[in-house]
């Protein structure tokens, strides 16, 4: 098996159908700049927003046009490393060692891309169909992380068809809300709502991305992050803070990626040690709960009381020139180069112990 100190084949996806597209691009572009430098060759798979695959020379939404095949890729079960070929010759791309998703959002971080990926039998970066899958359903992910016993946020979950009633809602969580969709990010759909009308506009917007949708209190607190890296040793990152700009009122997505005042970032940032040490030993559990081997960031919310709530996890979290991510883990002596490589290396581990279980008939 291939380890990642030397040079490997590695499959960058970028793009994808969720409303996080563009900032998948975004990302996919350092992570290439990062493989390059660590002296890794790479295959650059675009994922339409159609959802078609298509084998590409820059990292781009790809042109798509009705009927074109022109560059469009067929996957083959069963092929293993050469999973990936063109749709009109059936020419492969190769043989391909490992596979870095880098989709944010449904159909790439939620584990229906892992779950192809893992019947491919392709190594991948990142956690599993579980913990994927568990970490992006926000709803899913707070019952498990308060049944570990770590704390998040109060919170309800309403579905599109069941009733939701301002005044009920009420009684149960303290206004204002944030009312988000439960299975999307970078703040896409989310809205404050402090007044019934403002609710039900959130509600609408909400649902638009998600038949589920989170309400939580706001929390009056210092946004922070910490990155997890590995699987059986999980490693924290030091910590971070984010500073949304007051014009946007919270870490929006135009603050994250559009405004270049939008937040200031501190990473790290200076925070007493047992703080400093809750923050690291809390990640690594909420990781640990979530089943989120590989890679995480997990965000939280540290109130003026010393209370610390876990607001959400990232399987694939941003790596943008301005996410905390690699951030974090540049200041904490990993630098960009080096983390890609240890995220190959865990990649390549886990399908080489996936490969010893006994699951699998023998041909």
């Amino acid at each position: 098996m291939p380890d990642s100190s030397s040079k490997l084949r590695v499959a960058v996806l970028f793009g994808g159908r969720s409303a996080e597209h563009e900032v998948s691009l975004l990302s996919a572009r350092n992570v290439a700049a990062a493989l390059t430098e660590a002296g890794h060759d790479l295959t650059l798979v675009a994922i339409g927003r159609s959802g078609r695959w298509y084998a590409a020379e820059e990292i781009a939404t790809p042109a798509e046009s009705e009927g074109a095949a022109e560059g469009q890729l067929a996957v083959v079960p069963g092929a293993g490393r050469r999973a990936l070929r063109l749709a009109t010759s059936g020419a492969g791309l190769g043989p391909l060692d490992v596979v870095f998703p880098i989709l944010h959002g449904p159909f790439g971080e939620d584990g229906t891309m892992q779950g192809l990926l893992r019947s491919l039998d392709l190594p991948f970066v990142g956690p599993s169909v579980l913990g994927s899958a568990a970490a992006m359903d926000k709803d899913v992910a707070k019952r498990l992380l308060n049944a570990a016993g770590l704390p998040t946020a109060p919170g309800v979950t309403l579905r599109r068809n069941a009733p939701q009633d301002f005044a009920t809602l009420c009684q149960a969580l303290k206004p204002p809300f944030f009312v988000k969709p439960a299975n999307l990010g970078s703040s896409v759909g989310v809205t404050r709502a402090g007044t019934e009308a403002e609710f039900r506009d959130a509600l609408t917007l909400a649902f638009r991305y998600d038949p589920k949708v989170l309400v939580e209190e706001e929390v009056k607190g210092r946004e922070i992050e910490c990155a997890v890296l590995g699987d059986g040793e999980m490693a924290a990152s030091l910590p971070g803070e984010i500073l949304p700009a007051a014009a946007h009122g919270f870490y929006t997505y135009d603050a994250k990626y559009t405004d270049p005042e939008g937040a200031g970032l501190r990473a790290p940032v200076e925070l007493p040690a047992e703080t400093t040490a809750r923050v690291r030993e809390t990640a690594v559990a909420a990781a640990r709960a979530l089943d989120c081997e590989g890679m995480a960031r997990v965000d939280f919310f540290l109130k003026d009381d010393g209370a610390l709530l876990i607001n959400e996890i990232n399987t694939i979290p941003g790596f943008t020139a301005i996410s905390m991510y690699p951030k974090l883990w540049d200041a904490s002596g990993l630098p960009p180069a080096p983390l890609v490589d240890r995220l190959l290396a865990h990649a390549l581990a886990r399908h080489e112990r996936e490969q010893r279980l006994e699951i699998l008939h023998e041909v």
